[in-house]
Order: C-alpha cells, then sequence, then structure tokens
C-alpha cells in the first residue's frame, strides 16, 4: 500500500489520505527522497525495490533529489483537512516543500486519458 501511496505522492506531489496513513508515509518518502539526493546506482535500486515503479523512480532521482540537494530532511509536510463525511475519519493533505503546482492531477489514470482522447479525436462530420 505504501509503495503506491509513494509513487502517487512522487507522481503528484500532493495527496489527500487519512492522517493517520499520511503520517505513516512520511519518513518512507523522507528515505526515498534521501536516496535521490545521493543519485547512485545502488540508491536507484534499492529505491526501485522499495516502489516497483520505474517512471516515478526515474522522476525521483532527476527532479525531486537535485531540487532538495541543498535541504537536510524535512521535505515533506503533513496538513490536517477534516474529516471524512462517510465514517468521520481524520483526512489530511501530505505533500512535497516547495512542490510544482502543476504536478497535481498531471495524468491521473484512465480518467485523464479519456478526456485526452476526448480533446484530441477529430469531430464527427
Amino acid at each position: 500500500m505504501f509503495a503506491n501511496m509513494a509513487a502517487a505522492l512522487i507522481k503528484h506531489e500532493q495527496i489527500v489520505t487519512t492522517l493517520p496513513k499520511a503520517k505513516d508515509l512520511r519518513p518512507i518518502i523522507e528515505k526515498l527522497v534521501t536516496l535521490g539526493k545521493r543519485g547512485d546506482l545502488h540508491a536507484r535500486r534499492q529505491a526501485i525495490a522499495q516502489m516497483r515503479d520505474i517512471a516515478m523512480v526515474k522522476k525521483l532521482f532527476e527532479v525531486l533529489g537535485p531540487r532538495y540537494k541543498d535541504r537536510n530532511g524535512g521535505y515533506t509536510r503533513v496538513l490536517k483537512a477534516g474529516f471524512r463525511y462517510g465514517d468521520s475519519a481524520p483526512v489530511a493533505v501530505i505533500e512535497f516543500v516547495d512542490r510544482d503546482v502543476e504536478a497535481k492531477g498531471q495524468d491521473s489514470g484512465p480518467v485523464q486519458a479519456q478526456a485526452e482522447a476526448e480533446t484530441e479525436a477529430p469531430a464527427p462530420a
């Protein structure tokens, strides 16, 4: 579960989840960003073993690692966002500090692909 959440956080740079999950995800992401800062082959292989998503490992090492090169930890923040409607579970937003705002919602799976296909397809005559 945390491998997928870490990949989603690296992809979108901000995700909404429950507060306990966000608090448990924080140390995992912090260690992955530290691997991205190291940038060697062994660190890359350790990140692939942890996340199992090669495209997000590539972003981790090419974008996030250099972005936080001068920062000594504290790459993420957890913000409380109220309570979920159905079961009143505490909800939180976990995001990268100094995140790229344009990355949010980028390539959000099948819904995004369908919307792009509709805009690119020519109108029927």
